[in-house]
């Protein structure tokens, strides 16, 4: 939303009470580890049935690759040192030593983005490498070497990110029965490491199962909350549009009442009027009167019946000194420069149209500066030459902390303020200053010509 005030995203001044401040910065400290892991669980977590690679939709590229890096170090310090253990500690022979380790470890590049087929590769060569260290006789860990269990947990760690619950089950009770199958048969004299493995693997699998989740639940929620938004902005946009064109009929209505009463009393008022001339005047009395009852049929769909007061007539800059003292009256100290008496006249020069939309710009600056800087000076200059109706609201930081049900906002202050200076084809300029206060600039045209729309006013979100 756009107002004349801080931005939502700004830190209004903190209370005088040292408590209520340490309450804030402990509220947005849990709010940002919470935000921070939800986002983490996005990151990491990849729909089932995805081949991408972990991490792929990571903003930055050094994190898109970490995985492929992490894996890529377990790799190569993995297959070395599961060479030198089962040639050194299990007597096994070095050119198989050296394969068993390369079958056991190269599959974690592939569970990058293909988990479970990496999987598939990694059991057989486990089951393979236990085979071979149960046959040698000796007092060694067993069924699993300690190099097995490590890239066995990492690789189940991957498989939780991307896998179903159920996929993830059935993972697990495979390694359970494998792993007791094996430990059956290992020597009395050896330490069991089955259940280890089973243990690991299963506290693995869950944990990031609970990860993925989490990530899955942040990701639809964004989606959710960025529909709503668009919902929100396009609703905001259509209830504006209806607000201008219900306020516009009253400008309009006004001179299409005076082209009937001109159009209906020129025969009377003109003498010797042909009567080609008179059935024009009844021609153009006539259209006018049926563009006013089609205008009227128009607002009993744009009117809500239960709001009054917008049948009221429609203000101008003539009610400034009214609007700007009711302002002041609810705590806002204001300091509005306008015209001299002499020039202020020439603002009869000024359509219905941008004077209705000059007071209320100036009404939404206003309103902003009581509902996001409250007690904030604030300083409304309006300037008039000959092309254009200048309009500044330039307000400083807020001296008070904004009520939290205000400080929100709902989004109507920009749209109104763009789709008022394009109807007429002015400008609108607004953003926050460095010291924490907001200006709004809007620039009208002053004279009764058709000015061209501005299809793309410029201005600042907040």
């Amino acid at each position: 939303m756009s107002s004349a005030s801080t931005p939502p995203d700004q830190d209004p001044r903190p209370p005088a009470a040292e408590p209520d401040r340490r309450g804030v910065t402990l509220q947005r400290a849990t709010a940002g580890v919470r935000e921070g892991l939800g986002r983490a669980g996005a990151f990491l977590s990849t729909p089932a049935g995805r081949t991408e690679p972990l991490l792929a939709r990571a903003p930055k590229r050094w994190m898109r690759l970490l995985p492929l890096i992490t894996a890529l170090a377990f790799v190569v310090t993995l297959i070395p040192v599961t060479t030198q253990v089962l040639t050194n500690d299990y007597g096994v022979s070095g050119g198989l030593a050296g394969a068993l380790g390369v079958a056991q470890a190269a599959p974690l590049l592939l569970a990058v983005s293909r988990p479970l087929a990496a999987w598939c590769i990694m059991i057989a060569a486990d089951v393979l490498g236990a085979i071979v260290t149960l046959s040698m006789s000796n007092d060694r860990p067993a069924p699993w070497t300690a190099m097995i269990i490590v890239g066995y947990v990492v690789v189940c760690l991957l498989l939780s990110l991307r896998e179903s619950r159920l996929t993830l089950l059935g993972i697990w009770l495979v390694t359970v029965v494998v792993s007791l199958v094996l430990g059956a048969f290992r020597d009395d004299g050896s330490q069991d490491t089955s259940v280890l493995l089973i243990v690991l693997s299963g506290v693995a699998l869950l944990l990031g199962a609970l990860l993925r989740e989490r990530g899955d639940a942040q990701r639809r929620l964004i989606e959710q909350e960025t529909i709503s938004e668009a919902e929100r902005a396009q609703r905001t946009l259509l209830e504006e549009r209806a607000r201008i064109a219900r306020e516009l009929h009253d400008v309009v209505a006004h001179h299409m009442s005076v082209i009937t009463v001109q159009a209906d009393s020129a025969p009377y008022r003109l003498d010797g009027l042909p009567d080609a001339a008179r059935e024009e005047f009844g021609s153009i009395a006539a259209s006018a009167r049926e563009s006013l009852t089609e205008m009227r049929r128009l607002l009993a769909v744009l009117r809500s019946e239960d709001t009054p007061g917008e049948r009221a007539p429609q203000p101008g800059l003539s009610r400034l000194p009214h609007l700007v003292e009711a302002t002041v009256r609810a705590g806002v100290p204001i300091d509005l420069s306008r015209p001299e008496l002499s020039v202020l006249t020439q603002l009869a020069d000024v359509t219905p149209a941008v004077d209705l939309s000059a007071y209320r710009i100036v009404q939404e600056a206003l309103s902003n500066v009581m509902r996001h800087a409250p007690g904030a000076r604030t300083t409304i200059t309006v300037t008039l030459d000959e092309a254009h109706l200048l309009i500044l609201v330039v307000n400083g930081p807020p001296t008070e902390a904004p009520d939290s049900l205000e400080h929100s906002g709902t989004g109507h202050g920009l749209v109104g303020m763009r789709e008022r200076v394009r109807l007429v084809g002015g400008t609108v300029d607004a953003g926050p200053l460095p010291d924490g206060g907001f200006r709004v600039a809007a620039q009208l045209p002053s004279s009764r010509r058709n000015p061209a729309p501005h299809d793309h006013p410029r201005d600042h979100r907040r």
